[in-house]
């Protein structure tokens, strides 16, 4: 089958190289010149495990294609998926020039049937403005061409979006046609042999749908880090109250742990844009409002540990970051707990090393030549000298680290964990100072 992708970043070009690897003809239109001509000249623009082999694979079996002619990919694909950004407005809500821009271009160039597909994270009655949009440039042209517009909302997750692509969970499609719904379940087909994974819906459900999920999952992590706060105070440890809930099948054990906040291009984005989907309908959603500002205090926690353990003048300390990414196997620094914690630090006097596998460019695009950052070339090396480290991201590599060597490399043997990686008990064995996210040694002796 012909498909067109518009936008070439996680969704976008997750999608299309997966859709290729199922022997579709895809061709993936970017308006960004240079990530195409990264992607033409065999580099991947962003950082996602597994899928510069998916693309490398399918260019080369010329199923793939990127390109910058917008003419060209509407007249390729019978289906053409719309996955570029919805940034968040001043006001919190989703940003849909670009999805309107997309199916404009549309409109504008088509010459037969097409199943326009929103892909993007978009508010609901979003299709029904793409509908418009098309309507209104086929008008200008004196066309009565026929189209279809579906939503097929993305759940893919940054670190393993290859994974979830290839085996999904489920697939959520909207539709407002047979022939719509037919065309999914054709090239949806191969990826659910075991079973049918597709739940199909009308258009508007599926908008939701979309922003419900993550908005459940935001929920269930702010949850998590205000009990992880109260544990603190009353001397239980988060760790096991997490066992003791999560072993009931009710509740289960997914985005439970308590931790320093959460970031990325989805929850903080989504939870916003439906806070302010719902105000314009004149309803509050006084849980998700929660959720929001229980995150915004939660990415305060750990300076908060520090200013009580150090002072609140950090003037002349250095500390140690390991990690910069919202979560491990991205480069994504997007809404990051990390930006937080070195913006208090900074404003408080102080110097920051830090570590982190894969973003170290983006950071330094985002802080740009601020001379009180530096950055080390191994999570050792950030700790030389430094009076305390600050643990962001879970990296694999940060779970079992050399602690009596970590200890030496300390001015103190202190170590701020937001996110919970080692036993209280362990780290007291080893002498050194832990400060975690509701974690308690007493209790844990007790267990």
């Amino acid at each position: 089958m012909k498909i067109t992708v518009v936008g070439t970043g996680y969704v976008g070009l997750v999608t299309g190289a997966c859709l290729a690897d199922m022997g579709n003809h895809v061709v993936c239109l970017d308006v960004d010149e240079r990530k195409i001509r990264v992607l033409n000249e065999g580099g991947i623009p962003i950082h996602e495990p597994g899928l510069d082999v998916v693309v490398k694979r399918n260019v080369a079996a010329g199923r793939l294609q990127f390109t910058t002619d917008i003419a060209a990919s509407v007249a390729h694909g019978t289906l053409q998926f719309i996955a570029v950004g919805t940034p968040p407005d001043e006001d919190g809500s989703a940003d849909l020039q670009y999805v309107l821009a997309a199916a404009r271009n549309i409109g504008r160039l088509a010459t037969d049937y097409k199943l326009v597909i929103d892909k993007s994270t978009v508010p609901v009655g979003t299709a029904d403005k793409v509908q418009a949009a098309i309507d209104d440039e086929l008008g200008k042209r004196g066309l009565d061409l026929a189209f279809s517009v579906a939503s097929n909302p993305e759940f893919l997750k940054e670190g393993a979006a290859v994974e979830d692509f290839m085996r999904p969970d489920r697939i959520v499609v909207g539709v407002s046609d047979e022939r719509a719904a037919n065309l999914l379940r054709a090239i949806y087909a191969p990826f659910q042999r075991t079973r049918d994974k597709l739940v199909v819906m009308d258009l508007r459900s599926a908008e939701l749908t979309k922003y419900a999920a993550n908005a459940m999952l935001a929920t269930r992590i702010s949850f998590m880090n205000e009990l992880a706060l109260l544990a603190e105070k009353m001397g239980a440890d988060i760790e096991l109250v997490r066992q003791g809930i999560g072993s009931d099948p009710r509740i289960g054990y997914h985005f439970l742990y308590a931790g320093c906040g959460y970031g990325g291009s989805c929850f903080p984005k989504d939870v916003k844009a439906l806070i302010r989907t719902a105000s314009d309908q004149g309803q509050d959603l006084k849980v998700l409002q929660a959720v929001e500002d229980a995150n915004d205090h939660q990415k305060t926690v750990l300076t908060r540990k520090v200013t009580t353990r150090f002072g609140q003048d950090l003037s002349g300390r250095r500390f140690a970051l390991w990690g910069l990414a919202f979560k491990p196997n991205t480069d994504d620094m997007r809404e990051a707990t990390s930006r937080v914690v070195i913006d208090e630090l900074l404003s408080r006097g102080a110097t920051v090393t830090a570590y982190d596998p894969v973003a170290t460019e983006e950071a330094k695009r985002i802080f740009g030549d601020e001379p009180r950052i530096t950055y080390a070339q191994g999570p050792m090396e950030a700790l030389e000298g430094a009076e305390a480290l600050l643990i962001i991201t879970e990296w694999k590599e940060f779970r079992s680290p050399d602690f009596e060597r970590l200890k030496g490399a300390l001015k103190q043997p202190v170590v701020f964990d937001g996110r919970n990686l080692y036993e209280p008990a362990l780290m007291r064995d080893f002498g050194i100072e832990y400060h975690a996210i509701g974690r308690s040694v007493r209790a844990r002796a007790l267990a």
